[in-house]
């Protein structure tokens, strides 16, 4: 009963935030910051190469650093990106294909490349906005620039002034609010229900699954719920460096033998590819009838591939930038260009590898989802499709869908390290960072309820809290476009154009000079 409740206001909600307006300024602030900058995703390709995957292994970005609440460009990516590479791009790419066809593929695609924009702008702002807190720590984030750029602190130029005072400290409020509440939607119960699932289905326990407690709950599932609690409590309550750590280990493991698996599937099945990528594009303003066809079905794929894109990177969220502001890098714009790779692995790759798996396995209308009727192969449903192709495959003794548990279990599992340390980070703005052991500990009890809750309701919540932490963070992205532009501009022109101009680096004249002493270090 309490359960139909939620579920009754958690939909009024999500169809306030994920409607028209939500969508519009989600994709909206990506256009306009995309335009602004001339197209840097494309026209600089080439530096963000550069500086991202192509120094990945220098000293600057790998080395670990001692300081305090300080970690290295390599740990924050991949802290943000254990936080991103979740089970959106497992079950998420699944469920988007599920509900709104192949044609959801391309909108998921569309989001993320404006979306690598929106995703610069907030860590360019993330930098430059960032502070030391009480315990010596860098603190940045979605709250900070709402508080200190859009509601106080005046630029130089006179037409890139804001001074809404009120409005931006309510903002940065309601913000964290979104944030720690969302910490235990996407960043706790979603992702640990989806493990659950998984882990339920290819590792099955008969002696346990067998026995329900709590109305209709398998002890097997609550089981697995404890487990995974105790997990994430050892790991977490140890803060960001120990986070960063566990993330820099498992992140580029758990991609690239993903990768390489899908490629597998991908290379077996070589025959439906050119079909797929067909299905994918015209199914996009041509939707089958099994999602309503016309109109109707463009905006269901539409809908539920910018939902699940945005599920899967984050990009509008103001999530990651709370992580890369723990970065020990001195440019604003260099940690931006991280946020554009981690964007592009997120959603361009991995993303893209998962529903290649989904529609070519089989084949698309004989395989595990058959494009033109939206019906899935017997015995699966959008939680453990991605292991039935798997399964289709590599067959023998259940290993195909075990694989894919292990990897949902490693992707969803280092999500919800990510995300409690976002929600720690929301809950120091509110209440001081002394006390965000507490807010730790509620995240890892939050953990138990996504062994319990229903598969739909667990994601529908965390779409909700998505969407609701997206409306002031574009709101204050869109307010800053300019300082955004102007940091980026210095950024070119001294190190692209080689011009003797002094560098924007932070708001703050002190953290100024700290960042202009390691950039002459």
């Amino acid at each position: 009963m309490i359960l139909d409740k939620i579920a009754e206001i958690n939909g009024s909600i999500n169809g306030v935030v994920w409607g028209i307006f939500g969508l519009a300024l989600l994709i909206g602030t990506g256009i306009i910051v995309t335009c602004c900058t001339k197209f840097f995703q494309v026209s600089r390709l080439a530096l963000w190469w550069k500086n991202t995957i192509g120094s990945i292994f220098t000293k600057n970005v790998l080395k670990h650093r001692k300081e305090k609440g300080v970690i290295s460009p390599f740990q924050a990516l991949c802290t943000a990106l254990a936080a991103t590479v979740g089970t959106g791009n497992i079950a998420g790419v699944a469920a988007a294909i599920c509900i709104g066809g192949a044609g959801a593929v391309f909108w998921m695609w569309v989001a993320a490349f404006f979306g690598m924009m929106t995703n610069f702008a907030e860590n360019v702002l993330g930098i430059y906005f960032r502070r030391r807190n009480s315990e010596g720590e860098w603190s940045g984030g979605a709250m900070y620039y709402l508080q200190d750029g859009l509601g106080g602190y005046k630029y130089e130029d006179k037409h890139c002034k804001a001074g809404f005072k009120g409005v931006g400290k309510i903002l940065a409020v309601l913000f964290c609010i979104f944030t720690m509440l969302a910490s235990f939607g996407i960043g706790s119960m979603g992702q640990v229900n989806k493990i659950v699932a998984n882990v339920a289905a290819a590792f099955d326990v008969q002696a346990l699954s067998s026995i329900t407690v709590l109305g209709d709950v398998s002890l097997y599932n609550l089981l697995l719920g404890v487990i995974i609690m105790i997990l994430t409590a050892v790991i977490t309550l140890g803060g960001v460096k120990r986070i960063a750590n566990v993330a820099e280990k498992i992140v580029p493991f758990m991609v690239a033998l993903f990768v390489l698996g899908s490629l597998v599937i991908i290379g077996i099945n070589y025959k439906a590819i050119i079909p797929a990528f067909k299905a994918i594009f015209v199914n996009a303003f041509a939707p089958e009838a099994f999602v309503g066809g016309g109109i109707g079905g463009v905006i269901v794929a539409m809908t539920n591939g910018f939902k699940r894109g945005v599920f899967s990177n984050e990009a509008g969220l103001g999530s990651s930038v709370m992580v890369h502001s723990n970065s020990s890098v001195a440019e604003p714009v260099k940690q931006g260009m991280w946020g554009i790779f981690e964007v592009f692995a997120d959603t361009m790759i991995v993303c893209t590898m998962t529903a290649l798996v989904v529609l070519t396995s089989g084949g698309l209308t004989t395989g595990v989802f058959n494009i033109e009727t939206g019906e899935l192969a017997a015995g699966l449903t959008d939680a453990t499709l991605v292991g039935g192709a798997f399964n289709a495959v590599f067959s023998w003794g259940n290993i195909g869908q075990r694989f894919i548990a292990i990897a949902m279990f490693l992707f969803a599992f280092t999500t919800v390290l990510g995300w409690s340390h976002y929600g720690s980070k929301a809950w120091e703005y509110l209440f001081g960072a002394k006390t965000t052991f507490i807010f730790r500990i509620i995240h890892v009890c939050t953990v138990i309820f996504g062994a319990i809750l229903s598969s739909s309701l667990a994601w529908d919540i965390s779409d909700t809290f998505n969407g609701l932490m997206m409306i002031p963070n574009l709101i204050g992205v869109l307010f800053m476009i300019p300082l955004v532009i102007k940091i980026t501009k210095n950024y070119v022109d001294r190190k692209v154009k080689g011009k003797d101009v002094a560098p924007i680096l932070s708001y703050d004249p002190e953290t100024q000079k700290e960042m202009e002493s390691k950039l002459d270090s």
